[in-house]
């Protein structure tokens, strides 16, 4: 099983993972949310879509605000190229993302019973690191079912495998848009946890999108994000607030 989270929107770095061997000849593909907000939305959901049953989905924050103000329930997007995103989606796939789950229970050989989500098991844009705090932990495996023994996750772009109350937890890093060093990051899982960087053309890539994505700022945005210039110090006190935490 291979597990793609945070692809953000770049189709050349999806198109790289989904060019490796390992996650051509995987069983499933598992995609733990934020697919679109980013400069190729609608590619990506039509290359997804390609891999049919092949592929789970779940939805991120990212997602439900693109969907949110596809429909008029909210008239701005924290992301700055989210409102792009929104509005390059075709109806149809706005209608997939709003129908996505939150959450997914899986039994994967070698690990047992598995769930995977966007950010936590109870909220798809809450935040934890590697290094949290063991009762923010508790906080946010609270009635998490005693029979799960891993707990997948997405959100903060950052790859990592802990233990946290007798689970383990995973984050495969971001596809699209890692922070603290480039490359599209993913995970293998079954027996064991794999995690993953492909590298790709990033040069290439970013002369791809800023020929191709009419985002005003694509050039700017590619060069920051595929280049992964946010550091994860950077990102960690970016993140640290919403971790509950009040210092370094």
């Amino acid at each position: 099983m291979a597990v793609l989270s945070d692809i953000h929107g770049v189709l050349p770095a999806l198109e790289a993972v989904l060019a490796e061997p390992e996650v051509a000849a995987a069983d499933r593909i598992v995609l733990t949310g934020d697919i679109t907000a980013g400069p190729q939305p609608a590619e990506v959901l039509d290359l997804l879509c390609e891999l049919g049953d092949r592929a789970l989905w779940l939805g991120g924050n990212a997602d439900r605000e693109l969907v949110e103000y596809r429909r008029g329930q909210r008239t701005e997007i924290p992301d700055p190229i989210g409102v792009f995103a929104a509005r390059a989606l075709r109806a149809e796939q706005v209608d997939l993302l709003a129908a996505l789950p939150a959450t997914l229970p899986l039994r994967v050989r070698g690990l047992g019973q598995v769930l995977f989500c966007h950010a936590t098991p109870r909220d798809d844009e809450e935040i934890v690191l590697v290094d949290s705090r063991p009762a923010r932990w508790a906080e946010v495996l609270d009635g998490v079912p005693p029979g799960v023994g891993t707990v997948v996750c997405g959100h903060t772009h950052m790859p990592y495998a802990r233990l946290a109350h007798g689970r383990l937890i995973v984050n495969p890093g971001s596809v699209g848009m890692p922070y603290g060093r480039p490359g599209a990051h993913w995970c293998l899982l079954g027996p064991g946890v794999d995690l993953r960087a492909t590298a790709y053309d990033i040069s290439a890539a970013v002369a791809r999108l800023t020929a191709e994505c009419a985002y005003p700022d694509i050039a700017a945005w590619a060069d920051c994000h595929l280049r992964a210039r946010v550091t994860e110090t950077e990102a960690s006190a970016v993140f640290g607030p919403g971790d509950g935490r009040v210092g370094p």
